[in-house]
């Protein structure tokens, strides 16, 4: 695909992802943007994540986000991230596994450092597949996280070891 037919598909793709007349145009959008892997794409992905209501829609710019790999959407994902958490606490409602799951999935893609105290939350999980997955994560973004928190435990939780002053 040559650059002028590449750059349509990527105008026409954002077009479709804001202005998409039901849900799954909109979530296709974000799909096939993530799948380019264009950078140009994560400042409006970003302001998608903001604006859209859908959770499935939402689930697939998380994703794409992640897919894409640039850690400008870390903080952003991230805000989700705290919703879900949020929802929980406040309203003793059951968090969306999935959301949760694809979130720290595109924050492990991200391999930002900045991720690793929101999803620290989960280590101690009840959810064996959650718990897993986020060791899995502080694995790739912090290869030697156990020995750090190991060192650092006797007088910190593993939210402040890996504190990130934001």
């Amino acid at each position: 695909m040559d650059w002028n037919s590449r750059n349509t598909n990527f105008n026409a793709l954002i077009k479709q992802l804001f202005h998409g007349r039901g849900w799954k145009n909109r979530a296709d959008a974000a799909l096939e943007l993530g799948l380019l892997k264009d950078a140009r794409a994560v400042n409006l992905l970003c302001r998608a994540l903001e604006s859209e209501r859908d959770p499935g829609v939402l689930n697939n710019i998380i994703e794409a986000l992640g897919r894409i790999g640039d850690p400008k959407a870390t903080l952003r994902i991230i805000d989700k991230l705290k919703e879900e958490i949020d929802n929980f606490k406040n309203n003793k409602l059951e968090f969306d596994k999935l959301k949760v799951i694809i979130i720290i999935e595109s924050l492990k893609k991200i391999k930002d450092k900045r991720a690793l105290p929101f999803i620290s939350i989960f280590l101690n999980s009840s959810t064996e597949e959650l718990k897993l997955l986020v060791e899995q994560a502080f694995d790739e973004i912090e290869p030697d996280w156990r020995r750090i928190v190991d060192k650092e435990r006797q007088e910190k939780s593993i939210q402040d070891i890996f504190k990130v002053n934001l």
